[in-house]
């Protein structure tokens, strides 16, 4: 069905346009969401995606190739919102996980606030990378694909994301050093 929808809009078909944007439009704004941890960015950048791909849709070459080649927009979407705009905000939400990776029943909520936190300290970047392979349930190929690099990039830019996170987690938990003084 898909296939016969991005044929039909790279002919001009706004409708057959349209129906791929509602069809696709909340998995884009969640990966968005995760990239970009700001609801108001995320919207932006799917905004952007979308009216881009609408724009660079008759160039697509292969149409059963529509969500890696969409999903590529996104990321570089994504990259432009942050560098437009580097202060983040805290806006703490905890998003439904659909799809391959699913919700880990187990995690304790103070585990999910120091998974977070640890993720906002990433640049957004690496968040992607985190969200392909943990969210989406991606490969390394599978990233390369989307993203349009090297496979041995995508295993590099994973094996580098994931220290970060460590880091950023431990960071996050060493004990903030007290000036010197005493009490009483």
């Amino acid at each position: 069905m898909d296939r016969d929808l991005v044929e039909q809009a790279q002919r001009g078909d706004r409708e057959a346009f349209a129906i791929l944007a509602r069809t696709h439009g909340d998995r884009l704004m969640a990966i968005a969401q995760r990239i970009l941890r700001d609801v108001g960015r995320a919207e932006d950048a799917v905004q952007q995606t979308l009216v881009i791909a609408w724009r660079e849709l008759p160039g697509l070459r292969d149409a059963d190739r529509f969500d890696a080649w969409i999903q590529r927009l996104l990321v570089n979407a994504s990259y432009a919102e942050a560098r437009r705009s580097r202060d983040w905000n805290a806006n703490v939400r905890l998003l439904p996980i659909e799809g391959p990776a699913g919700p880990d029943e187990t995690i304790s909520l103070d585990n999910h606030d120091r998974l977070e936190r640890g993720f906002r300290r990433l640049p957004p970047n690496q968040r992607a990378i985190l969200v392909f392979t943990h969210y989406l349930g991606l490969t390394p190929t599978e990233i390369a694909e989307r993203l349009g690099i090297p496979v041995g990039t995508a295993n590099s830019r994973l094996h580098y994301a994931h220290r970060a996170m460590r880091a950023a987690i431990e960071a996050d938990e060493r004990p903030v050093a007290m000036g010197g003084g005493r009490l009483g």
